[in-house]
């Protein structure tokens, strides 16, 4: 026989047998986690079927199948669920959400794709081959490994080998000899061409059992004028999903300790709870689920036994359900007659002479058809050759009560118990030990632990030469290539110049396994808006810094996380602060400047002195220099900021911070002509690599509106912050807060654009942004433009979001929704009430100043022209703008 591989092989080898989904996760993990740890690994992948990722559930092309888990649990990925729903947004389903019910064939789809961009980022570390072929022996190899015979005569020697098969095949066994020998029983109705003959006429069909199959192809035989007869022993249908799910619940207590009786009188009691909190008993089921697998191994085998005959047609057909728009049709076609549904064993089958069939069910019914199909589902036993090669050797013994195989952890075990060979399985081969063990979200948690098994020999030896570091001396775990990308990248960060991104794409590009790397593109997507898909990101950056990273960089992956999700980030900032002063990229998202939101609450007299203290780990450095001139005019100290700013510009006059600094500084002193004059000098020259240059723009801007010239800020808008010019969030926080401050202040006649700048953000964004400070400008923006719904679902969102939102932004909204329905002293009550909390939207005072110039308006919309006059009295004593002296002389006193 000719060999495909040679038995000496030069790269780890790892052969996947079967490429539906299982084989599909196992190779996607197998690629990536080798990638991550830079491991170089040949990959064979043997599956007889035309493209990866399919199988048997996924090759329908039925718009009508449907996957029976929402969008949001069947990402290829445990530590990213939206993996699958982002895929469908950026593949023609813009508006699908993770609730929704996609169809079979485009979650294949989605299979083949991810596999194949794994495949790509994989290149030159892992070489992947696919043989359209059938494995159909296995065995041990004396060096170790294992040796495959395949279909076509090859043979193939990997070090080890994964049996992604899949469920069993259905045997029929429950069929009369009859039935199976005619020539309309068709046994195997997912394979290509089988349901040919039933579509082609209009006879009735016998769809033998009453499961998720069963289901499918009732949907797709059903017509006018056919009956669809489905039989199994408990009659029982699927239920379906609700619309709206309920809960979620937590699990009852007790579980892990009780026995099966026990547990049975526990489940029933919480099912009854969950149907009195919420009307519906699916949350009970979905709280049982991460724990399933382990209750199943403490029960014993007769305890198992008792459950699959006590209970087990009930748990499957609550468990694994239908999507909402399935079972709608199903109800619809049993109202309709179009389908029956019988509860027994078919008895006997007699044959007609044009073929149609005489079929007996238990109870006495007689049922004539044109066609029986077998939907009983998996098989009890294993029968592919593969396996039963292995079964035969002894290689492989049945699982608990003959299900599947047995296994250690995925790792074949003999008669002995021993793990003699490098064989390993997944998914529903698995089902005797584990039970559940056939749906995506067990399969990719199983694939990502394999991945990890099986790449664990060739973990490389710790490195004993000296790590590169970062521009303040800190070390980096990648190697100097990455380093010196993300080097580049973080300086760019630091000075607020563009490019940031690039280079940090390069520095994981160069090394997938870069933790640090990862969560810093993820944060620049969260905060700064970049194009990055900042859960993969985030996912990234958490599997690398699990795998290889020091305690700084874990640290940091921590707080980025926490950051993301809302989950008490800025806590986690200032404890990594306190143990990583010099970590500049840290210190640059504390503190609320022009690139980051920086921590709620930073006037607390703990962060300035944590601020403050991290001056001993930069010696006078540019970079801190210009975080403490800003910090400084936060505080009112803006002598002290300008002396600041203008020494860091010394040392670098590119640092977009500093000259941030000394736009505040401008603004806050009332030097609005030499501020705009001298700012507008450095965006010409050195700023026109910012990568903020339209809020710099803003802040010229703004000495424009204060010099009451409405020319020059209508030209500065249509020249530099309109849309097009000015997208994203910065269209948010610099165009449309310019707009609505313009407006305010009677600077911008005629028709306001604020309509096109909603038109520049994403959706998602206004409807849910992620920080306090975004949603400050989305209500702004969408105050300015009038849309009172959309600010009251704004509301809503915030009202479910971090406490700054829910305390803030929520009353915030209601503030605003009252000025636009002209109910302007519930307006002015409620701005003025948030005036003294406003600090903790982050952001500086001037962008914040945006709503005690709204709280003016309300005011002198509601006729209370004194309480106006006060309030721009005591702008004026802060620092004179001609724009106020001009509204201040038109109202009395």
């Amino acid at each position: 026989m000719e060999d495909y591989v040679n038995p000496v092989r030069e790269r780890y080898t790892v052969a996947v047998v079967g490429a539906g989904a299982a084989g599909t996760l196992t190779a996607v993990h197998l690629c990536e986690t080798a990638t991550r740890r830079r491991t170089p690994l040949h990959l064979v992948l043997i599956d007889p079927a035309a493209e990866a990722g399919r199988g048997t559930a996924y090759a329908t092309r039925d718009p009508g199948h449907r996957l029976n888990v929402p969008a949001g649990g069947m990402s290829c990925y445990p530590d990213d669920p939206g993996h699958f729903t982002r895929w469908l947004c950026h593949h023609g389903e813009p508006t699908v959400t993770a609730a929704d019910f996609a169809t079979r064939y485009r979650y294949g789809a989605y299979l083949a794709d991810t596999l194949a961009q794994a495949i790509v980022r994989a290149h030159g570390t892992v070489s992947v081959r696919r043989l359209t072929t059938r494995a159909e022996h296995v065995a041990g190899a004396p060096d170790g490994g294992v040796t495959l015979r395949l279909a076509d005569g090859t043979r193939l020697a990997a070090d080890a080998a994964v049996l992604a098969t899949g469920p069993a095949a259905p045997t029929a066994s429950w069929a009369p000899a009859q039935l199976r020998a005619a020539a309309r029983f068709i046994a195997a109705p997912w394979t290509s061409g089988a349901l040919d003959g039933p579509l082609a006429d209009d006879s009735d069909v016998l769809l033998v059992g009453s499961g998720l199959t069963s289901v499918d192809l009732a949907l797709t035989l059903d017509r006018p004028g056919r009956t669809v007869h489905a039989v199994s022993r408990n009659g029982l249908l699927p239920q379906s999903h609700t619309l709206t799910p309920a809960g979620p619940m937590p699990a009852p207590e007790g579980l892990h300790d009780a026995s099966y009786e026990q547990l049975r009188r526990i489940v029933r009691r919480h099912v009854a709870r969950s149907v009195r909190l919420y009307g519906d008993w699916r949350p009970a089921l979905d709280s049982l689920r991460p724990h399933t697998a382990d209750l199943w191994r403490r029960l014993t085998p007769e305890d198992r036994g008792a459950f699959l005959a006590r209970d087990g047609a009930l748990w499957n057909t609550h468990r694994h359900r239908m999507a909402p728009a399935t079972g709608e049709s199903i109800r619809r076609a049993r109202t309709a007659r179009r389908l029956a549904v019988h509860a027994g064993t078919v008895t006997r089958a007699d044959v007609r002479a044009d073929g149609s069939l005489d079929i007996g069910l238990s109870g006495g019914r007689d049922l004539h058809v044109g066609w029986v199909l077998d939907c009983t589902g998996p098989g009890p036993h294993l029968e592919d050759p593969v396996w039963r090669s292995l079964f035969e050797a002894g290689a492989a013994v049945p699982g608990p009560l003959g299900m599947g195989v047995a296994t250690l952890d995925g790792r074949l075990v003999d008669g002995e118990g021993a793990t003699a060979l490098a064989l390993y399985t997944l998914g529903a081969p698995r089902r005797g030990e584990l039970w559940e063990t056939t749906a995506i979200p067990e399969i990719r948690v199983q694939a990502a632990a394999l991945a990890q098994e099986l790449l664990a020999p060739l973990a490389p030896r710790r490195r004993t030469t000296r790590r590169p570091l970062d521009g303040h001396g800190l070390a980096l775990s990648t190697h100097a290539e990455a380093a010196a990308a993300y080097r580049t990248g973080l300086d760019r960060i630091l000075k607020v110049r563009s490019g940031a991104e690039d280079s940090l794409s390069r520095a994981v590009a160069l090394d997938p396994g870069f933790a640090l790397g990862h969560a810093a593109l993820a944060l620049l997507g969260h905060e700064c808006g970049a194009a990055v898909d900042v859960p993969r990101a985030l996912a990234e950056a958490q599997r690398c810094a699990r795998e290889r990273a020091c305690e700084r960089e874990r640290s940091f992956v921590e707080v980025v996380t926490r950051r993301v999700h809302g989950d008490d980030g800025d806590a986690a900032l200032m404890r990594h602060l306190e143990h990583h002063p010099a970590d500049a990229l840290a210190l640059a998202v504390a503190v609320p400047t022009i690139a980051f939101s920086g921590v709620d609450d930073l006037d607390d007299d703990y962060a300035l002195r944590l601020v403050e203290r991290t001056s001993c780990a930069y010696d006078g450095h540019w970079f801190h220099t210009s975080l403490l001139a800003f910090l400084r005019q936060e505080q009112g100290r803006l002598h002290e900021a300008g002396e600041l700013a203008h020494r860091a510009l010394a040392a670098e006059p590119a640092s977009g911070h500093a000259v941030h600094a000394l736009a505040h500084v401008h603004y806050e002193t009332g030097a609005h002509g030499p501020g705009r004059d001298w700012l507008e000098r450095w965006v010409a020259g050195r700023g026109r690599g910012a990568v903020h240059r339209a809020h710099f723009s803003w802040h010229i801007a703004l000495h424009e509106l204060a010099l009451d010239d409405p020319a020059a800020v209508r030209k500065r808008w249509f020249t530099q912050l309109a849309p097009g010019r000015v997208t994203g969030v910065r269209a948010l926080v610099d165009s449309g807060s310019l707009l609505w401050r313009a407006r305010l202040s009677d600077s911008w006649r005629g028709d306001l654009p604020v309509a096109d700048i909603l038109d520049a953000v994403e959706a998602e964004i206004l409807e849910r942004p992620a920080t306090a400070f975004t949603a400050l400008h989305c209500a702004i923006t969408l105050t300015a433009v009038g849309d009172l719904a959309a600010l009251r679902r704004l509301r809503d969102h915030a009202a479910a979001a971090d406490e700054v939102q829910r305390e803030v932004i929520a009353p915030l909204c209601e503030a605003f929704a009252a000025l636009v329905e002209e109910r302007f002293r519930d307006a002015a009550r409620g701005l003025d009430a948030l005036l003294p909390v406003l600090r903790r939207v982050g952001g500086s005072a001037a962008q914040r100043e945006v709503v005690e110039e709204t709280l003016l308006y309300a005011l002198t919309a509601d006729g209370r022209c004194e309480a106006a006059a006060r309030l721009l009295d005591a702008r004026l004593e802060r620092t004179q703008a001609p724009r106020d002296r001009r509204m201040r002389a038109g109202l009395p006193g």
